[in-house]
């Protein structure tokens, strides 16, 4: 008799391969009674999976992951750039994955753990907040590196790391610079997402400094790009809508310098002069701000610092020399030639 394979057992069970193959796998998204019934099948058949050289090779491996949420924001690169030096550095693979918008990244890095034997996980970007269940399910040290905040509220802060600045925080410093100029009609360019998230903290940053400051909130102020995509499109197109909406505004603060670089030219555009009708500041403190005409008042993340924390934590959590870690640094305010006293 000729030795019973996975195709034979797939077409037995009236199923696809890659099916047959999740159930030997024991992954979650596969229909119990489907699973039932294929394990049947390979305990009748006696089949045995042939995968041992597979399991054996997986296991040696030694891979950190990085998931990366909004790919297209070149605030990412340099981070990355840095992570992939000190894994190859160390003999690691970095195995990187782009996260789309519409995505869990913890369902996503559970499923990249499964199929690489990750030895570690690094988040970028992405939300705020996940669930403890599926966080609990991650059987390897994970660090969320630029985002930082409580990430499960059932879940102990012992169970991950953060690396990052404190966003509202440094978001409100940006707003209260430029109330100090004389600014009190700023707008800001945001997501119109009520998840948890990095951009969330910003715009809470924001509104704290605009209640601090006696400024109540004025909602035809504040626009909302149309995707959870930060590119200079969508800033220049988010600003257009504002300008052509009529408001009244002297200062504009985008959470992102790509939404601010895209701003700069729909005022071009509109022969809205920057900063002598209107201030802009971004958010990252991106290389592209010191290039923008005019260049650009943003808040700097001190990326170098954050990446080099976050390397040498997810290593000396992977060889347990210590415990997880709440990082947060102090980012700065670089005042440039986009913002003016009024």
């Amino acid at each position: 008799m000729s030795e019973i394979t996975i195709r034979e057992i797939a077409k037995r069970c009236g199923v696809g391969v890659s099916t047959v193959s999740r159930a030997i796998n024991d992954h979650s998204d596969i229909n119990p009674e489907t699973k039932k019934r294929i394990m049947e099948v390979i305990r009748e058949t006696g089949y045995i999976p042939n995968n041992s050289a597979r399991n054996l090779k997986r296991t040696d491996a030694k891979c950190i992951g990085v998931l990366v949420k909004g790919i297209t924001n070149p605030f990412f690169t340099p981070v990355i750039e840095k992570i992939e030096q000190e894994t190859d550095k160390k003999g690691y693979a970095l195995v990187l994955r782009h996260v789309e918008a519409y995505e869990n990244e913890v369902d996503v890095a559970l499923e990249l753990e499964k199929e690489k034997r990750l030895r570690g996980i690094i988040f970028l970007g992405g939300s705020s907040k996940h669930s403890a269940e599926k966080m609990k399910q991650l059987n390897v040290p994970v660090i969320f590196a630029t985002i930082g905040s409580d990430i499960s509220e059932e879940l102990s802060r012992n169970s991950y790391s953060t690396v990052s600045v404190d966003d509202a925080v440094e978001s409100r410093k940006m707003v209260d610079y430029l109330i100090k100029l004389g600014h009190r009609k700023i707008a800001i360019l945001t997501e119109g997402n009520d998840e948890p998230s990095v951009v969330k903290l910003r715009f809470e940053g924001y509104l704290d400094a605009l209640k601090s400051n006696g400024i109540e909130r004025d909602d035809s102020l504040i626009q909302y790009v149309d995707k959870r995509i930060y590119t200079m499109k969508n800033g220049y197109q988010a600003t257009k809508s504002l300008i052509e909406s009529g408001a009244d505004f002297t200062a504009l603060f985008c959470i992102s310098d790509v939404l601010a670089i895209g701003a700069l030219r729909a005022f071009a555009d509109s022969g809205i002069r920057v900063p002598e009708d209107v201030s802009v500041a971004g958010f990252d403190g991106q290389e592209i701000s010191e290039f923008s005409v005019p260049r650009l008042t943003t808040l700097r993340q001190p990326l170098d610092d954050i990446s080099e924390e976050t390397i040498r934590l997810i290593f000396d959590l992977i060889e347990e020399k210590r415990g997880h870690k709440h990082l947060i640094f102090p980012g700065e305010l670089i005042v440039a030639e986009s913002t003016r006293k009024l």
